[in-house]
């Protein structure tokens, strides 16, 4: 048996607390102090070596009070992240850049070190054949090679209907994200999407227009009830969206993302409110950087958001005009630029890239042959849906085709009138997509023109439908709209000065006139209109069936003929047989012939 005196009997052994204070020092003195002899001289000895080197420890190891102890040491980048920004490419693959051309850059940045993304903002598809010949699908295959890491989807890549959309998204190797495109309340596709690098998280939130509904094809939206099922969280003057975004803003930070960036679809034009990115950033924060797309603009805009914090805004025009270039660096600091691409010197080539992107868009365009090269008439002078003088502030030519008559908004009309014997014509500015240059004019042309793949339709409506769509149509004039008409056998005047009498729903549909109306002396053929006479009309379903651009004056129609011919092959057989391939000179006046006099 060992001595008492060489252990400590097992109901005198103590748990200590590292936090022992003085008071407990005493008590456990008291306790020891009941005990006689040598025990209690060796106990109080041990107990106070334990004592010492406990407070000692306490003292040197125990987190002090101050916040700079507690801190975790954020993640900072190794070297460069740079962004690759593209958006409404609009199947110009070919233009300017050239998506060959992106490749490369990309390149270029990944020799110097970088980290990179390739990102598109939307409108990828609808411009021309490449895209129209196989409803887009020849695209997606071009995005994959061309290695687009973050994509979301702009309002005309919903042209070729929700089936055929839903396809060309299932394509994708990185799939779309948006936080507000949703079918009967549940997300379509992912809202965000977190890329981690050196442990740093950047989180990417797609965003997209609710103008969608109107600007695409709303019958692509609804059921067979007419009953919209998916919806952009339009409506409530925008606050649905704004919480919406924010919510997702809050999600991608609780994962843990140090910078948010927006990849939208959204845009600026004056019809846009209460859905423009200036909306979206004053009404929420956390975004670090708004990438953007929509209104083909190439702002470069510092602003506050919500909490008064600056967010950058980029947009990067169109067809490849820009890439946007946005660098974070391992300093913290944000860096961005625009590079536009300038047309070489007359006489130079543009330069040719040969990679695996261009071999398969060289591939796409050898299987629609010779067909977008065919020449099916001649111009001496321009058609135009830009202003030929007028520039805006950036120096850039003014687009008319969505505020006044045109020379080219002139014979598209005149195409349909005369394809169907029509009384009477109706296109939509905002399906006359470029102007015409003098000289040859080809198939490939007319397919710029009209790329949307709308059927020619021939409906029968009374004079008053077509009163109810001209005021729809020019409800918002003198500012742009896509709804502003073109006509053939009509002729009318328009007095902006009188108040917009149109009233419309959340979904950007026609609900109603009240008030003095801004459309007068309407003809047909030059003659009164009957309000109550029926006339034959040809249009695009686009407008006639489909409520269009929010038009609801043609419902209950009846249809006379439906799908006979797509958009752009009507004005190919007007130029090439009805005109003998010669445009003549009553379209050479770039502001028309006088078929609507806006006062």
């Amino acid at each position: 048996m060992k001595n008492n005196n060489d252990f400590i009997p097992h109901k005198y052994s103590i748990n200590f607390d590292l936090n022992t204070d003085k008071e407990s020092e005493n008590e456990l003195k008291k306790s020891v102090n009941s005990l006689g002899g040598n025990m209690k001289k060796h106990i109080l000895s041990f107990f106070t070596i334990i004592i010492i080197v406990l407070f000692t420890a306490c003292s040197t190891n125990a987190p002090t009070n101050t916040s700079k102890s507690n801190e975790v040491k954020k993640a900072t980048l190794t070297k460069n992240l740079t962004l690759l920004v593209t958006s409404d490419i609009h199947a110009g693959v070919e233009d300017n850049w050239t998506l060959a051309g992106v490749y490369e850059k990309r390149k270029e940045y990944e020799a110097k070190g970088d980290y990179t993304l390739l990102i598109d903002n939307g409108d990828l598809l609808q411009g021309n054949l490449l895209s129209s010949t196989t409803k887009g699908a020849d695209l997606m295959d071009i995005a994959n090679v061309a290695g687009y890491d973050i994509m979301t989807f702009g309002n005309h890549d919903f042209d070729y209907g929700m089936e055929q959309f839903m396809d060309n998204a299932s394509k994708l190797k990185n799939p779309y994200i948006s936080c507000n495109f949703n079918k009967d309340g549940k997300l379509i596709f992912n809202p965000y999407v977190i890329k981690e690098f050196d442990g740093v998280k950047f989180a990417f939130i797609g965003i997209n227009t609710p103008d969608t509904l109107t600007t695409s094809k709303p019958k692509y939206f609804q059921d067979s009830n007419g009953n919209f099922i998916y919806n952009f969280l339009q409506g409530n003057n925008g606050e649905t969206l704004y919480a919406k975004v924010q919510e997702t803003i809050n999600s991608a930070k609780a994962e843990g993302a140090d910078y948010i960036i927006a990849v939208a679809h959204i845009g600026e034009k004056e019809t846009s409110g209460p859905y423009k990115y200036t909306d979206i950033i004053s009404n929420t924060y956390g975004f670090d950087v708004f990438l953007d797309g929509h209104s083909h603009d190439t702002d470069q805009v510092n602003m506050k958001d919500k909490n008064g914090n600056t967010v950058f805004r980029m947009g990067v025009g169109t067809k490849l005009s820009c890439i946007g270039i946005v660098t974070f660096t391992p300093a913290g600091t944000i860096e961005h630029e625009l590079l536009t691409y300038k047309q070489p010197a007359e006489g130079t080539e543009p330069i040719k890239y040969n990679n695996i992107v261009s071999e398969l868009i060289d591939q796409k365009n050898q299987v629609i042959g010779n067909k977008v090269s065919e020449i099916i008439g001649t111009t001496d002078f321009p058609l135009y849906i830009y202003d030929p003088e007028a520039k805006d502030g950036t120096g850039k030519p003014i687009r008319i085709i969505r505020r006044m008559e045109t020379n080219l908004g002139d014979l598209v009309a005149d195409a349909y009138k005369t394809k169907t014997g029509a009384d009477c014509a109706y296109i939509n500015g905002g399906g006359i997509r470029e102007n015409i240059k003098s000289g040859d004019i080809t198939i490939s042309n007319i397919v710029s023109v009209q790329p949307f793949g709308n059927l020619l339709c021939l409906i029968e409506v009374t004079g008053q439908q077509i009163l109810d769509a001209l005021e729809w149509g020019c409800h918002v004039t003198p500012k742009e709209s896509g709804g502003f008409p073109h006509v053939s056998g009509i002729s009318f005047d328009l007095d902006t000065s009188i108040a917009d009498p149109c009233k419309a729903d959340v979904n950007g549909m026609c609900i109603g006139i009240e008030g003095e109306r801004r459309v007068k002396n309407l003809k047909i053929n030059g003659e009164p209109v009957d309000p109550m006479k029926k006339y034959k009309l040809s249009t695009i379903s686009y407008t006639a069936l489909n409520n269009g651009d929010g038009y609801t004056a043609f419902n209950g129609c009846t249809i006379l003929e439906e799908g006979s011919a797509e958009d752009y092959t009507v004005i190919v057989d007007y130029i090439k047989n009805d005109l003998g391939g010669k445009i003549p000179d009553k379209y050479k006046d770039p502001y028309g012939e006088g078929r609507i006099n806006i006062k």
